[in-house]
């Protein structure tokens, strides 16, 4: 007996070191960000058996927490309202960079959502900071269908999954701000070369070539980019037909 519970303790053991090891592999995986989260929350559901994970990330703006990925297929949880920080048990969590395990959600007054908890059969709740250098970022939430009080090391491997989900998270919007601080200037050269050629075809100030770069873009509702691409490309066939 104590043989097989021991076995069945190592091979737990195993599968959450292998979850930590598949979410640190996702730092430098180069996935889009909703892949990314996607993926987070499946591994914390497989290694946590909860019935349901989510991964609510902080809107910098209107400082609320917004689920941006679970794969639970609740319609009613799915569109919960956004949490500002402090109200509910994640944003409690997100403002304290701490975590909070409740028993029994559909009984605590701090869990704004009982109805839904109560019709979807959600029960305990262990609510964990996503948190990169002190800075939190989101929070990760996994819930189970009956009572459970989540054991120091099952807090522990969630407290990983979440550092391990944070790194990735900021690592994901790091190199998609750079795609795109990338893309604009790309853009701008483009719109560049194309207002340099049109004032020279069209004899025009680039001032002017800019602004009907602007115009055919508005009337025609492509992008700037589209239009002086189409500019550039149309010279580019002109040259080659000359030779």
């Amino acid at each position: 007996m104590a043989k097989r519970k021991n076995k069945k303790s190592y091979q737990i053991y195993l599968r959450q070191i292998e979850a930590i090891s598949k979410v640190a592999n996702l730092i430098t995986s180069g996935l889009y960000l909703e892949e990314l989260l996607r993926l987070i929350v499946q591994v914390t559901a497989e290694v946590m058996n909860s019935k349901i994970s989510s991964l609510m990330l902080l809107d910098p703006e209107s400082k609320e927490l917004v689920i941006k990925a679970t794969q639970s297929v609740s319609e009613s949880y799915n569109k919960k309202p956004n949490l500002k920080l402090g109200e509910g048990i994640a944003g409690l969590v997100a403002k304290d960079n701490k975590p909070i395990c409740v028993l029994d959600i559909r009984e605590d007054m701090r869990y704004l959502n009982r109805e839904i908890a109560k019709k979807e059969n959600l029960c305990s709740l262990a609510s964990v900071p996503l948190a990169v250098r002190a800075r939190v970022i989101g929070v990760l939430n996994c819930y189970t269908s009956k009572k459970h009080k989540f054991t120091k090391p099952e807090l522990d491997v969630l407290t990983a999954l979440a550092n391990q989900a944070a790194v990735a998270i900021e690592n994901a919007e790091l190199d998609l701000r750079a795609r795109s601080a990338e893309e604009a200037l790309t853009t701008r050269k483009l719109i560049e070369r194309a207002k340099e050629i049109l004032s020279q075809e069209a004899n025009i100030l680039p001032s002017e070539a800019y602004r009907l770069i602007q115009k055919q873009s508005m009337d025609s509702r492509k992008s700037m980019r589209e239009i002086a691409e189409a500019i550039i490309l149309a010279k580019d066939i002109k040259l080659k037909n000359k030779t």
